[in-house]
């Protein structure tokens, strides 16, 4: 049964676009229809096909956003101009446009919600998708985990989701939001203003003790040094789940 278990979750299917939403100027979210999608668990990932008329095909992986309570799923997905997939899926897709896609994907980067743990997240530019499907699990279920977000974005312009995170954090049911803009700040600005380092994640994180866990997920330069940060602030390896992607990852 476990077998045809995963063959199933690698069975490609076609997922059709109902919406697009602009996040970023560079970010969009894709909102997609997927028959007899098996669901998910927050911080999975997919894999996108697409195939060119004359036969070529480009594959490329894709975190979830949407939460495992959303009837439909959700892709965010940040263009690189020189990638083969992103710019197609950002710019040129409409909704009842179709493409192929399977999974889910993964299962140490995930997040269960337990009663007696706090949860740290740290994300670096479009590593917040797959943190967004845990906060967004976490909304949706209505788990009162104490749950931080400490969000790496180079301006304010560039941060995905702002709205949304903005509104959660406004609720007041144990969910903190921290931003660091690392290239320009507006006036007035009042969050932190540099790359995220050893000092700024003993800031904003949950003290090892706490039964907390960390979710690391960003470019690998960034994921290195927040993780060795949580590491020298002493939670245990067992208790920091990371993922990292290239410049050639989208």
């Amino acid at each position: 049964m476990a077998g045809a278990a995963v063959l199933g979750r690698l069975t490609w299917r076609l997922a059709e676009v109902v919406d697009g939403v602009a996040e970023t100027p560079r970010v969009k979210s894709l909102v997609l229809d997927v028959p007899d999608w098996p669901g998910h668990r927050p911080g999975q990932h997919v894999d996108v096909r697409l195939t060119a008329e004359d036969g070529y095909q480009a594959q490329r992986s894709y975190s979830i956003a949407s939460p495992p309570e959303d009837a439909r799923l959700v892709l965010t997905v940040e263009r690189l101009d020189d990638g083969e997939v992103s710019p197609y899926l950002v710019d040129e897709l409409r909704p009842g446009d179709r493409f192929e896609l399977r999974g889910p994907i993964g299962g140490y980067f995930v997040w269960e919600p337990r009663p007696d743990e706090s949860v740290f997240l740290l994300a670096g530019g479009s590593g917040i998708v797959p943190l967004m499907a845990m906060i967004r699990h976490r909304e949706a279920d209505g788990v009162a985990v104490p749950a931080r977000l400490l969000y790496s974005s180079r301006t304010l312009d560039d941060v995905i989701y702002r709205a949304e995170l903005d509104e959660l954090a406004s609720r007041g049911n144990g969910l903190e939001v921290s931003h660091t803009l690392t290239r320009a700040q507006p006036p007035g600005w009042n969050g932190y203003a540099r790359r995220v380092d050893a000092a700024l994640v003993r800031d904003v994180a949950w003290p090892p003790g706490a039964g907390a866990i960390a979710f690391v997920c960003g470019p690998t330069a960034f994921v290195e040094t927040a993780a060795t940060a949580l590491a020298e602030l002493g939670y245990p390896a067992d208790r920091i789940r990371t993922e990292r992607f290239g410049p050639t990852g989208t």
